[in-house]
């Protein structure tokens, strides 16, 4: 019924949210990996996907592209994708959208590059300000709403919030960021998440590499692993 089309696991920070969402709730599918290039909609992927994009989500052929909208589907069509709690369920969203349209400074100084590890710096101030402002939402999310539930997600139950949140763990992790305690404790739940560890797997086994993050590497004063 569904199959869902996705790009190189170590660099494709969209395609992980859909991914871990479909594997996450068990929710069957065919997965069928694509090469991305990381400039943005080419027309190689047009064939599968209207915007030249991926992660995007075929149902019966049907096509559903960019995540949100996949998550949304999804969250019609099977139980647990959002909270319960209608003000848990605003707030995951509100923050999901945050997610899904800003942070600007962050994705570009830091793409996800999951075989990458720094060993930290200074960051610009924009930069810094972004990952301050992550860091709020995961700690506020966790006191008022993860916690008062008992569970270690965002919201207690893991959910779409937390995929979308997904690879910025791996750039904190990748780019060795330095978080407050809340947000670190968080950074280490969705470390050791099943979903996260099998497609960090897949991650480790890829053997293409982008010039331009090995770049990035020296900016922030690191090395890349092999």
């Amino acid at each position: 019924m569904y199959t869902l089309y996705f790009g190189n696991c170590n660099y494709s920070s969209w395609s992980l949210r859909a991914w871990l969402l479909l594997r996450h709730f068990e929710i069957d599918f065919t997965a069928h990996q694509v090469e991305v290039l990381g400039q943005g909609p080419n027309a190689r992927h047009r064939g599968y996907s209207a915007n030249g994009l991926v992660p995007c989500l075929h149902v019966d052929g049907f096509p559903i592209w960019d995540t949100l909208a996949i998550a949304e589907f999804l969250a019609e069509r099977h139980a647990g994708l959002w909270p319960r709690n209608e003000l848990a369920r605003a707030r995951a969203r509100s923050v999901s959208c945050e997610m899904h349209s800003g942070f600007t400074a962050l994705r570009g100084a830091m793409p996800m590059n999951i075989k990458l590890r720094l060993n930290g710096a200074e960051l610009p101030v924009d930069v810094q300000a972004d990952v301050d402002r992550v860091a709020e939402i995961w700690a506020d999310a966790r006191a008022e709403f993860g916690e008062a539930v008992g569970g270690p997600y965002l919201f207690g139950s893991f959910c779409v919030a937390d995929a979308m949140f997904a690879p910025v763990v791996w750039r904190f992790n990748a780019y060795n960021v330095a978080l407050p305690p809340a947000a670190a404790a968080y950074r280490d739940t969705m470390l050791a998440h099943p979903g996260m560890k099998a497609w960090e797997r897949l991650a480790l086994a890829e053997h293409q590499a982008f010039a331009h993050y090995d770049a990035l590497a020296e900016r922030f004063g690191g090395s890349r692993e092999a």
